[in-house]
């Protein structure tokens, strides 16, 4: 049941107000509050959907109690209740926070219009919130080793920050976990980040993908595209394996990274990009320099935070908690019961040696689940988790 506050000094518009919406649907309790300080008492205390609330009230105003709920419960749609010389501040409280205003005496259509889009806006908030913690456990960094923590207080500093990363690491070891991080811990993350697998496009295509094109730039080009620095503004474009780059691409990026500006393949028009860069490589990039494939200028830009991501073998005493996260996983994505692994077993995978890692070890742990006894053994390794 969704639970609405109104607070109004006035005992009389309280009664209609509850009554209107009462009446609109069953399905609303609604509670009142005599002032400012007792409504907000009620917010602190309580967990509404929507609250109404007056502009002029004694002991404190409604402009207080919308700065003070903005601050500790930003979620909660606030609908500002206005007389007739309260206008000029009611459009106020809308930089303030406040969803809307309404005048008195409300018009009926108009509150009832605004109540629903208000706790509209509050239900996607929610999901907004639910969708993102879930995105969150998806790219979770499971770990206790020194090598994993210290990673993690790297992203702790560097994340709130706009400096450009350059991941490194062998196939496997969770780069990406790394890049999903920094964005979702930084003050872009409710703007999107934009995943580029340099490696998975030809080389003539990746100008395109990245900075897209104007119509007849190129056969097959039948209309105008944004590319992936355009989709995202005011995010965070991830370049995974950008040891891949073509050099002509690389000039591009560099251009990107120095002038914050792009242009599409066909066009000598410059467009404005504001993204953040993290990229990632299993490629020794000074070699790759040294080589002629990769250009210095664009490896020291990339590189301000360089992050190493070690192989599994290098961190072998986070196996059991991979281990124990990856089976609960496995275990709610098929419907199965959670399955146990001995400790000889766990022993067992410590011992082995992972050259395809992290991503190896999922797909072992995943056998074994399938395979196995209800408590995973020892034999049950050796059988079935073999190369």
């Amino acid at each position: 049941m969704r639970k609405i506050l109104i607070i109004e000094d006035e005992a009389a518009i309280r009664r209609v107000l509850k009554k209107i919406i009462s009446e609109e649907n069953e399905g609303y309790e609604v509670e009142e509050a005599a002032d400012g300080l007792q409504g907000l008492e009620m917010i602190l205390n309580n967990d509404y959907d929507l609250v109404l609330c007056d502009i002029k009230m004694p002991k404190m105003d409604g402009v207080e109690v919308l700065e003070k709920v903005k601050k500790v419960k930003p979620e909660i749609p606030i609908l500002m209740i206005s007389g007739h010389g309260d206008l000029d501040t009611a459009v106020n409280t809308m930089r303030l926070g406040a969803f809307d205003y309404i005048s008195k005496p409300p018009d009926l259509n108009r509150l009832l219009n605004t109540v629903r889009n208000a706790l509209d806006k509050k239900e996607l908030i929610v999901e907004n919130k639910r969708l993102k913690k879930k995105v969150s456990k998806n790219y979770e960094m499971i770990g206790e080793s020194s090598e994993i923590k210290h990673i993690k207080e790297i992203i702790e500093k560097v994340a709130i920050t706009d400096a450009r990363v350059l991941i490194t690491g062998p196939n496997g070891t969770g780069k990406e976990l790394v890049a999903h991080w920094l964005h979702e811990k930084s003050d872009r993350s409710k703007a999107p980040m934009i995943e580029v697998n340099c490696a998975a496009i030809p080389s003539e295509l990746i100008e395109s993908e990245l900075f897209g094109h104007v119509k007849g730039s190129y056969t097959g080009a039948n209309k105008d595209r944004a590319g992936k620095f355009e989709a995202a503004t005011g995010g965070t474009i991830f370049l995974d394996e950008i040891g891949d780059m073509s050099l002509s691409a690389q000039a591009k990026v560099l251009r990107a990274l120095q002038e914050s500006k792009i242009s599409r393949v066909g066009s000598d028009r410059d467009i404005k990009v504001n993204v953040r860069v993290v990229a990632a490589t299993n490629k020794d990039l000074k070699k790759e320099i040294e080589a002629g494939r990769f250009r210095e200028d664009l490896f020291h830009r990339l590189a301000v935070i360089l992050i190493k991501v070690p192989a599994l073998n290098d961190r072998r005493d986070d196996i059991p908690l991979l281990v124990a996260f990856f089976s609960s996983k496995i275990a709610k994505e098929q419907g199965t019961p959670l399955k146990t692994f001995s400790k000889n077993a766990l022993k067992k995978l410590q011992a082995y040696d992972w050259t395809g890692n992290i991503r190896e070890l999922r797909n072992v742990v995943e056998r074994l689940i399938i395979l196995g006894e209800n408590e995973v053994s020892e034999k049950d390794v050796t059988l079935f988790a073999s190369k």
